[in-house]
């Protein structure tokens, strides 16, 4: 029998290390169990999906952990092998990193899936997010497993460095595309079946989003592929945000020596006719007009009317002007024709016929 803190114990190494690792596992639970209490009752209520989560994380690898820990503490006590007592040092030492990392890479990412659900833009690139943190987690731990075993980690680092940079200059376009794609997905100005019209003039639905390029299916069915990066730093017109409905607005002109009261009236008549009878209008919508300009040969003014999204507008306009011009017919108002002004000079007075404001041909 020997003494260890004041307590006689077997002097043969093996019932000795028998003995320390049931103490281990007896103060493992203890220890254990006073951690799961207390956090029970003060863990802070961020959410209670989450405090169950980690509360199941804690329950899982914390027992096993302190006795790894317990075990790397009391293990000199036990009068062992120099080499045997070495080996199960390193063991134990791998052991408890790996239970460590385990622990706060789970942990982690169910704190950003807590994120994720509070936070839409965080939840639509939560497969990114995720790999990334896992990688890292993987990176970190590989690190501290290998210098844990002696390996140096110089000249490891230093190729990961070089072939990183390498990596990263041959594959710039493609990174400033992902990275694109998640702000994309993630900020949603677009999506996916959207009507949208780009700077430089293409325009069309919206077909897929992907971490490279988007598609936009145009109205002839073309597809257009435009890189992330390019979509992003471009002024992008959205026809279905903050909603669908849009304002449909024609251009018309009536002679001088029209009654604008009865021009209003009529043309309000025929545009509330063409909401509530074509496909695509929205019947409820009142339509008006707006007259805005003294021009050469009519007094111009804009109807507005409502189209429930934008390709509805073609139609809405294609039966409104033709409603329109019979409805004016009918009502005996003019569309007067473009007239051009021009003043004409003799050569008798010097000078040759030129186009001038001042009479009509």
């Amino acid at each position: 029998m020997t003494r260890i803190l004041g307590v006689e114990v077997p002097t043969n190494p093996w019932v000795l290390l028998a003995l320390i690792i049931l103490a281990a596992l007896f103060f493992a639970y203890l220890i254990s169990s006073v951690v799961l209490w207390f956090f029970r009752k003060t863990a802070p209520r961020i959410s209670a999906q989450l405090d169950g989560r980690l509360y199941g994380l804690i329950e899982r690898y914390l027992f096993p952990l302190l006795i790894v820990v317990g075990l790397l503490i009391i293990l000199d006590a036990v009068p062992l092998p120099k080499k045997a007592l070495a080996t199960i040092h390193r063991l134990l030492a791998l052991s408890g990193i790996v239970l460590g990392i385990f622990l706060l890479g789970k942990a982690t990412l169910q704190v950003l899936r807590n994120v994720e659900s509070r936070y839409e833009g965080f939840f639509r690139i939560k497969g990114p997010i995720e790999i990334f943190t896992k990688v890292i987690f993987v990176v970190i731990g590989g690190m501290i497993i290998l210098d844990n075993l002696g390996i140096s980690l110089t000249p490891i680092i230093t190729t990961l460095g070089i072939g990183s940079l390498a990596v990263a200059i041959a594959l710039q376009d493609t990174l400033g595309n992902v990275f694109a794609g998640m702000h994309i997905k993630a900020d949603r100005p677009i999506e996916v079946g959207h009507y949208v019209r780009l700077e430089s003039g293409e325009e069309g639905y919206v077909d897929q989003i992907g971490w490279r390029s988007t598609r936009i299916r145009m109205l002839p069915n073309n597809m257009v592929v435009v890189p992330n990066t390019k979509l992003v730093q471009s002024l992008v017109i959205n026809y279905y945000l903050p909603g669908k409905e849009l304002a449909v607005l024609v251009q018309v002109g009536v002679h001088y020596d029209s009654d604008l009261e009865k021009v209003e009236k009529v043309t309000r008549e025929v545009a509330k006719e063409v909401l509530v009878s074509v496909p695509g209008g929205v019947p409820d919508f009142d339509p008006f007009i707006r007259y805005h300009t003294f021009n050469q040969s009519s007094i111009d003014f804009t109807v507005i009317l409502r189209a429930q999204e934008f390709v509805d507008n073609f139609l809405i306009k294609h039966e409104f002007i033709k409603r329109l011009q019979a409805r004016y017919q009918k009502e005996g108002i003019t569309i007067p024709f473009p007239i051009r002004t021009v003043h004409l000079k003799t050569e008798s007075d010097g000078h040759h016929p030129e186009e001038a404001p001042g009479a009509k041909l």
